[in-house]
């Protein structure tokens, strides 16, 4: 017996590029500080073999993540370190089973958040005959009736069936590079006195209620002015289902189309909201305001990679500030559906 499993089909991927500047001193920890008198108590993540600071896109995916994750209302049903998130737990929608409540969670096919940032699955319950249709469900399942409407765990048997499966995981679509100081912000920087590489130490106290005992500490801050590079790099790719009918050089469909201007617009409303929070560690304190400037989105399509190349990368479009970024959907993002129209045909 033979058969074909069907991959998503890489099309081409969507650069974005910015200018971070940081209007507050920027923090981003990189460990403790050495046990000196008058020495610094928490230190600056730094490249090592540059010194120079940098801002991991860890910290700016992590940050992003979960800005949109309260923006659209997530549930909260995945706990680390006391901590609590929102996952997809499957390519399909279930309910996640948490301290005897089940939580219904969209899955990561049609979870916006989960297709643009991804998912690690860990054991579910799904909708049996979705798990049959799937071939996911295991040999002598674990089963229960579930009511579909209730997010809280009150257990319905008018409810559908369901199964307890094991999780699939769905890959990412953003990409967040590390960010790294412009070459001006170097030279400006390189020419600070504050007895630190290119960083500026901040007191504070720690203040006691009761007896006004004051603890000092250090922290370790990027100044204001800095500049970065920030690149994000999203994956422009078609359905498995559809490989077999179309080829790359056949434009994407209206659904597609819809899925990448819907992910692009939450990435720029995250960065909108992310320049009213704060990036990095003691946002509270004022630590961590940026804001995010030329911006250059740019196509490098693989339909023409092939040849020699020509026309493979694409300028797209260049708003100043996040502002102009929002503005490309206007109009249900027919901005940038002539972007989409343009870099899936030949």
């Amino acid at each position: 017996m033979t058969g074909t499993i069907l991959q998503k089909q890489l099309l081409g991927k969507l650069y974005i590029t910015s200018t971070i500047e940081v209007e507050t001193g920027l923090h981003i920890g990189g460990g403790e500080g050495k046990l000196d008198i008058g020495g610094i108590d928490k230190l600056v993540v730094r490249d090592p073999i540059s010194e120079h600071p940098y801002i991991p896109g860890s910290s700016i995916k992590g940050k992003l993540r979960s800005i949109l994750e309260r923006f659209l209302n997530k549930p909260v049903n995945r706990e680390s370190n006391d901590t609590w998130r929102y996952e997809s737990d499957d390519l399909l929608d279930g309910f996640t089973e948490v301290k005897s409540l089940l939580i219904y969670y969209k899955g990561a096919r049609t979870c916006e958040l989960s297709r643009l940032f991804g998912s690690t699955g860990k054991e579910t319950w799904v909708k049996k005959v979705d798990a049959d249709a799937d071939d996911i469900t295991p040999p002598n399942p674990q089963t229960k009736k579930i009511s579909i409407n209730d997010y809280q765990g009150r257990q319905d048997e008018k409810g559908e069936q369901h199964v307890k499966v094991k999780g699939r995981n769905c890959p990412a679509r953003l990409i967040v590079r590390d960010s790294h100081l412009q070459d001006e912000s170097v030279k400006e920087l390189k020419t600070i006195n504050t007895g630190l590489l290119m960083t500026e130490r901040k007191w504070e106290n720690g203040l006691d209620r009761i007896t006004s005992a004051a603890t000092p500490r250090q922290f370790e801050r990027v100044p204001k002015g800095a500049k970065f590079d920030l690149e994000m790099v999203y994956t422009i790719e078609r359905k498995e289902e559809t490989n077999k009918l179309t080829s790359a050089t056949d434009s994407l469909s209206l659904e597609e189309q819809e899925v990448i201007i819907r992910d692009l617009e939450n990435l720029a409303i995250a960065l909108a909201i992310l320049e009213d929070d704060a990036l990095g560690g003691h946002g509270s304190r004022g630590y961590g305001k940026v804001k995010f400037q030329r911006f250059q989105l740019c196509y490098h399509d693989y339909n023409k990679i092939r040849g020699g190349a020509k026309d493979f990368i694409r300028p797209l479009a260049a708003p100043n500030n996040t502002q102009e970024f929002l503005k490309l959907f206007e109009d249900s993002g027919k901005t940038v559906q002539q972007f989409l129209l343009g870099t899936s045909q030949g």
